[in-house]
């Protein structure tokens, strides 16, 4: 009978560890071929990075506008405190009453540099009684009596401005606009005045004062003078 030889197998060394399948490799029956269990994969959640882009962002954004706010900011005091375009000066004709709160809120605009038409604008606040205010707009006296036409007339009362516009209306710039209640009921309106010595800078100007009176700030005061009165 032949002999067939057998191809003998490795004997293992006795210090050698025993041999075991690498994990999660594929083992091969025949010819198909079986693919090792492997553990679930974790997921990693989405939202903690859309959460965390948006706080850089939203961060990022306020950077960029408080950059932005502060630029215009420094540019408007660079404006205000070269004064570029020169000074111009304005005066307001006021009824005693308001004189005191109406020269505050000329204080504060004058210690802000403020800008109108490209000029830095000043102003100055004198007291009147109303009937010689009229009287000077309407030439029933010499200007000089009151120190000059003014560029803006706040009045007592709704009366003098209307009678103003019926005797001389080209003596208005613009119409009245109450700043405030009166004494009485009436209110207290703030005219800008027209004239050859008033330009267009000095008008706007006082038109913009005007507006500044408007503000919370100076109708508080306003309001806090207009009831100390009898």
């Amino acid at each position: 009978m032949g002999r067939h030889s057998l191809a003998e197998e490795p004997v293992p060394h006795p210090l050698d560890p025993p041999s075991r399948p690498a994990a999660g490799r594929s083992e091969t029956t025949g010819s198909h071929r079986v693919v090792g269990k492997q553990g679930p994969r974790r997921r990693i959640a989405k939202w903690p990075i859309a959460v965390a882009g948006l706080a850089v962002l939203g961060t990022l954004g306020i950077l960029g506008w408080n950059w932005a706010d502060g630029e215009l900011t420094n540019r408007a005091e660079a404006q205000a405190a070269s004064c570029s375009g020169g000074r111009t000066d304005i005066r307001i004709t006021v009824t005693p009453q308001v004189a005191a709160p109406v020269q505050a809120a000329a204080t504060r605009w004058n210690q802000d540099l403020t800008v109108v038409h490209g000029s830095c604008v000043h102003v100055e606040v004198q007291s009147r009684p109303a009937p010689e205010v009229y009287n000077a707009l309407t030439g029933a006296a010499g200007a000089a009596a009151i120190g000059g036409i003014p560029d803006g007339w706040i009045s007592e009362s709704p009366y003098w401005i209307t009678k103003l516009a019926q005797d001389k209306p080209d003596a208005i710039g613009s119409p009245a606009l109450s700043i405030g209640a009166g004494p009485a009921g009436g209110g207290y309106q703030f005219v800008a005045l027209a004239g050859p010595a008033i330009d267009e800078t000095q008008q706007r100007a006082t038109q913009s004062f005007r507006g500044f009176l408007k503000e919370p700030a100076q109708l508080a005061d306003l309001a806090a003078a207009t009831a100390k009165q009898p």
